[in-house]
């Protein structure tokens, strides 16, 4: 088995350093970490000084060119391609905002491991506060909140579930043959949203399990949020288009809902679709 944590970044210099400062401290060493940087030249040069350079992983970096609307989808697809390039065949998908816990890859590797059905499999993501700076907080414990609508499986146990609408991004694990049955993320989603729903109900229709693994926990980065994220309008507007039209629902209703309250965004019965208010 071979294993790769892929991560993507565009800024958040210091998230970076302390997601690698946490890999190289794991109780179980990647066998190689890829970083794909959207436009984000420093990450490379980042990646290849940082913490997990005088470890014994393998490390990949890839440049991409990103526009206004950073190319996630795509981003995770050509981290996945570098991986599976490089002979991996657990492919383990952190967000740049995430520190592993120590148990993280190996839990996450035994999940994979384990006899059933090609799975997607999902680890707990716990948010920290503004005042853990994980960079000099060791992880030896359970560290922030995890959040309530997930599941939170115990330290060894995988619950299986059929809530497709909670997949996310942020940790999940997938072994080689079961991503490219998949086919990856579909790169006609750009930007912010919707990206990730329509991965996992596509793995859904083709008969993969979801999971969730517990141990494979993830400490979340505090970092500035909106409830209503205005900064994402556009890209949520469009790519909530793209999934309603393939799937017959609209994804991240809240979010709509939201624009609309706030005079942002309205639903245009015309041509059924949401739209900028005007």
């Amino acid at each position: 088995m071979t294993v790769a944590v892929i991560t993507i970044v565009a800024g958040r210099a210091q998230h970076l350093r302390n997601q690698q400062i946490g890999l190289a401290r794991s109780g179980r060493l990647p066998d190689l970490y890829v970083v794909v940087a959207m436009g984000d030249a420093h990450a490379v040069d980042q990646t290849r000084c940082g913490p997990m350079a005088v470890t014994d992983c393998r490390i990949r970096t890839r440049l991409l060119d990103a526009p206004a609307d950073l190319p996630l989808a795509a981003a995770r697809n050509a981290g996945a391609a570098e991986a599976l390039a490089a002979g991996a065949d657990r492919l383990i998908f952190l967000d740049v905002d995430c520190v592993p816990s120590p148990s993280l890859i190996d839990s996450y590797a035994r999940s994979l491991a384990s006899p059933g059905a090609p799975a997607l499999h999902c680890g707990v993501v716990r948010y920290l506060g503004p005042e853990v700076d994980l960079a000099r907080t060791e992880a030896v414990g359970p560290l922030g909140v995890a959040h309530p609508a997930r599941p939170r499986p115990e330290s060894g146990q995988i619950l299986r579930s059929d809530d497709w609408a909670l997949f996310w991004s942020l940790s999940f694990a997938v072994a080689a043959p079961t991503w490219q049955r998949i086919g990856g993320f579909d790169e006609a989603y750009v930007g912010y949203g919707a990206e990730d729903t329509d991965f996992g109900f596509r793995a859904h229709r083709l008969g993969i399990d979801l999971v969730w693994t517990g141990g494979a926990d993830a400490y979340h980065q505090y970092h500035p949020t909106s409830p209503l994220p205005t900064q994402h309008l556009d890209d949520i507007l469009r790519n909530a288009g793209i999934f309603h039209r393939r799937w017959g629902f609209w994804p991240m209703s809240g979010w709509l809902d939201g624009f609309a309250a706030a005079g942002l965004a309205r639903f245009d019965q015309a041509t059924d679709r949401w739209v900028r208010a005007e």
